[in-house]
């Protein structure tokens, strides 16, 4: 909205042709998502806590889990708030791309929320039956994934791009719906499997999330694309303002969501975030980048299916207890310590994969 305004601006006020750059719309994303984070937060938690609208523990959980329990949660609207409220000031609002990814962070928020409060308000411990969950995490995912392979009007905006390999593009086809609609629905869950402890999701999320808008600003700029031997994508930079928007709205989450935390994010912000991650990483072409960058969800979803697949095949359980940052706490580590180290090896993952930037 601000940019469709400073935009018929500028032609009579000179200066205010600045807003029209990319990079100063990504920072503003930032600093908007963050400084509405930081001043409703406290007001959300105060209203979560007279609503009551507290998180459950499992028993047979770490037993340091159970002062955690009627702690706020569903926090995560407050995100998604923020997102969007950022995106829509500061995006190009005429992009395809920002609508899509608009579409999808919002519709998966709507359904954890759904989520969230039948288990938080409604006292039903089953939430949104699993079905129905991923029927709509499906419906989403392919209307998202739809959407972008019809409206797409270059080979490459449909095409699987492997790292590393400058002349290795696959043309996919129709298989493009497929693979994007994996991706979505794939990291939209594995966020939230990833969601356990204070802090543990967010921070990886906004790591990948900055790191994913370098690849749109440097994917959407012909020069850079050319000079770095990537696909041009035309418009694709305009999510250097939905990645700002995450990052920022993150770290203003992480203010109250440090250990201890003061709010959980619940269903609502890990189903967003995920698939918002997820249709960012499809726009730019960079799946295979996305699963490096985002190794700690990938490694909390694996456990949970070898746990699972040995459980019923064995009767044993590899893991004390899955996703794995509870098999590490079981183990004798402080949840501190559990959730900084998940962090370090973010931070290394998401460098290995800006590295693929220029190692081809």
């Amino acid at each position: 909205m601000l940019y469709w305004l400073v935009a018929s601006l500028s032609e009579s006020v000179g200066f205010l042709s600045v807003f029209q750059y990319l990079t100063l719309r990504g920072i503003l994303g930032v600093l908007t998502a963050l400084m509405i984070a930081l001043w409703v937060g406290p007001h959300m938690i105060r209203k979560l806590s007279h609503y009551q609208i507290g998180q459950s523990v499992r028993d047979d959980g770490p037993k340091s889990h159970l002062s955690k329990a009627g702690t706020p949660t569903m926090g995560g609207a407050l995100i998604i708030v923020a997102i969007g409220i950022s995106t829509l000031l500061w995006g190009d609002l005429s992009n395809r791309y920002v609508w899509i990814t608009l579409f999808v962070t919002l519709s998966f928020g709507a359904i954890g929320w759904v989520d969230d409060y039948r288990k938080v308000v409604e006292k039903n411990s089953k939430g949104l039956p699993a079905r129905s969950k991923y029927f709509w995490q499906s419906l989403c995912g392919l209307v998202a994934s739809l959407a972008l392979y019809f409206s797409a009007t270059l080979p490459q905006e449909t095409s699987l791009i492997v790292p590393v390999f400058k002349d290795v593009i696959i043309e996919m086809g129709p298989m493009f719906i497929v693979l994007s609609y994996f991706v979505i629905v794939g990291t939209s869950n594995a966020v939230n499997l990833t969601d356990g402890l204070d802090g543990l999701a967010i921070m990886p999320t906004v790591l990948v999330a900055g790191a994913l808008g370098i690849f749109a600003y440097t994917s959407g700029n012909s020069v850079f694309a050319q000079y770095l031997h990537i696909p041009y994508l035309p418009g694709a930079g305009e999510l250097i303002v939905f990645c700002g928007a995450v990052l920022g709205a993150g770290l203003g989450f992480l203010w109250f969501n440090t250990y201890p935390a003061q709010v959980f994010m619940g269903d609502v912000g890990a189903l967003a975030l995920g698939a918002g991650l997820g249709v960012v990483a499809v726009i730019v072409r960079q799946e295979i980048v996305l699963f490096i960058m985002g190794g700690v969800f990938v490694m909390e979803t694996v456990s949970v299916i070898l746990q699972v697949a040995s459980f019923k095949l064995t009767g044993r359980r590899i893991f004390r207890m899955a996703p794995l940052h509870h098999h590490f706490e079981l183990k004798g580590w402080p949840e501190p310590r559990v959730i900084v180290r998940f962090w370090i090896i973010t931070v290394v993952l998401v460098l290995i994969g800006l590295a693929t930037l220029k190692v081809r």
